[in-house]
């Protein structure tokens, strides 16, 4: 069974950073590609950002490009996110999934997700 565990969210100011980290288990890693997706209140799923299992290339939505950065290490089984710059909007539930994803197609999510709000 695959399973993916999100981790890392919390309260922080606007212009404050954070690190999602997504621990991956029952799935061989490192063949696949994967993506963070974030739904905030009240709204639907947004892709955000996803990052290739063969080379690592990275792909970011617009609204996160130049402050949101992905990344993976492999032999940790594990996916991160760091968030910069962070804004009001940004605040939502973000999750992992497999699959890199775009902004026209969000992967099915597999984990609980992890809250960010970005308020002072």
């Amino acid at each position: 069974e695959v399973r993916l565990v999100e981790s890392g969210g919390g309260l922080v100011q606007p212009g404050g950073s954070l690190r999602l980290s997504c621990a991956a288990s029952g799935l061989f890693f490192s063949a696949y590609g994967m993506s963070w997706v974030r739904q905030a209140p009240g709204k639907g799923l947004e892709w955000v950002s996803g990052i290739s299992a063969i080379d690592g290339g990275t792909t970011y939505a617009d609204y996160v490009k130049g402050r949101f950065t992905i990344s993976r290490d492999n032999a940790k089984n594990t996916l991160f996110l760091q968030m910069d710059n962070l804004n009001p909007e940004d605040t939502a539930v973000y999750y992992c999934a497999t699959g890199v994803g775009s902004q026209s197609y969000v992967p099915p999510l597999r984990g609980q997700g992890t809250q960010v709000t970005v308020s002072s």
